[in-house]
Formats: C-alpha cells, sequence, structure tokens
C-alpha cells in the first residue's frame, strides 16, 4: 500500500448533536479527504460524527486509522473496518499515536473529549513539541462562544494573539482543509514521545 498524500487527525463527538449540518460537515470532511487519497486520524469510535467522518472517508477511497483504549472498545463501538484499528492501554497513548500518524489537526463539533484534545494540541504546538498546523471548523457557529472566551483571555493579559494565530478557523471545511493541508508536515517528522 502506498502511503497517503497527506493525514488529517479529526476531533469530533461520539454524538451527533441536533442539528443536521453537524453531521453534515463530518460527511464533507470525510469526503474531502477520501476523495484526495488522504488519510484519516481518528479515534477509533463507530457513533456519532467519529464514525460518520470515518465512513464518509472510506466511501470516497481513503485510509481511516482509529486509535483506541481497551476501556472505550464497547463504550464507543469501536469501528472494526478502519484500514487500520489500533487498541491502545490508555487515553495518553491513544492521544500521542494519533498525533504522531498526523500531519495536521482538525476539531469538529463536539463535548468535552473533543475540547480536551483540542486545546491539548493547540497547547503541544505552543510549547513547541510539534509545528503541525491546527485548525476549527465552526459549524453553524458552534465555536463561536468558545472563541469569543478566548479573546477574552486575550483581553485579560492570560493569552497572546499569537497563540490565538496558532490555530486557522474556518466555517467550509473545503478551503480550511486545504490549508492545513498546504502547511501540514510528515506524520513521522516529529517525535512526541517526550510529551
Amino acid at each position: 500500500m502506498t502511503a497517503a498524500p497527506f493525514s488529517i487527525c479529526v476531533y469530533c463527538g461520539s454524538r451527533n448533536g441536533v442539528a443536521e449540518p453537524f453531521v453534515q460537515a463530518a460527511r464533507d470532511v470525510g469526503h474531502w479527504i477520501g476523495s484526495r487519497g488522504g488519510q484519516l486520524v481518528y479515534g477509533g469510535g463507530n457513533n456519532g460524527l467519529m464514525g460518520t467522518v470515518a465512513d464518509a472517508t472510506l466511501e470516497a477511497g481513503g485510509t481511516v486509522i482509529g486509535v483506541i483504549p481497551q476501556a472505550l472498545v464497547e463504550k464507543e463501538w469501536a469501528k472494526r473496518d478502519c484500514t487500520e484499528l489500533h487498541i491502545v492501554d490508555s487515553m495518553h497513548d491513544r492521544k500521542r499515536m494519533m498525533a504522531e500518524r498526523a500531519g495536521a489537526f482538525l476539531a469538529l463539533a463536539g463535548g468535552i473529549g473533543t475540547f480536551e484534545e483540542l486545546f491539548e494540541v493547540w497547547t503541544w504546538r505552543q510549547l513547541g513539541y510539534h509545528d503541525k498546523p491546527v485548525g476549527i471548523l465552526d459549524t453553524d457557529g458552534y465555536y463561536g462562544p468558545l472563541l469569543g472566551f478566548l479573546q477574552q483571555s486575550v483581553r485579560q493579559g492570560f493569552m497572546n494573539d499569537w497563540q490565538m494565530d496558532l490555530v486557522q478557523v474556518g466555517s467550509e471545511p473545503g478551503p480550511l482543509l486545504a490549508s492545513l493541508v498546504a502547511g501540514a508536515t510528515a506524520p513521522s517528522a516529529q517525535d512526541l514521545s517526550q510529551i
């Protein structure tokens, strides 16, 4: 099997949310990745937006790398038809492997797990552990309140504008994904084992 031209780690909910645009955005992201022969790296679940983005990637001809802790195999219904499914010991192992296998990161709508993964990979970039692009797909204004709060943090002196500039935000999947891929690094280019 030849290597995919790019590899994107997608963080998203294990639920669908209440609005169809969230599901459609996950489909669009997966289709964009798969139709360009790309590789999706994600949390290995079959439920919610996680399952949707993985299914769409596979249907469009891409490869899917799922990484899931043993403790969540049944809770998140591990997606057994991934191109590769890695069952790991811990959440830390999951997040490190996902980060190592990707050249860029994208957060779709999700809950506290998605937020935690987004903020962790953003923090790692700020600290210089990697220089891979990080993006937020702001579907239907979902992330607007959070982004407003983060600007409040800048105004109050707890963050700087340059930290905000480390994350690309867009409302349309295609242009945002194209920008992330353009700045992506090779998945093996950085060793994250020190994290």
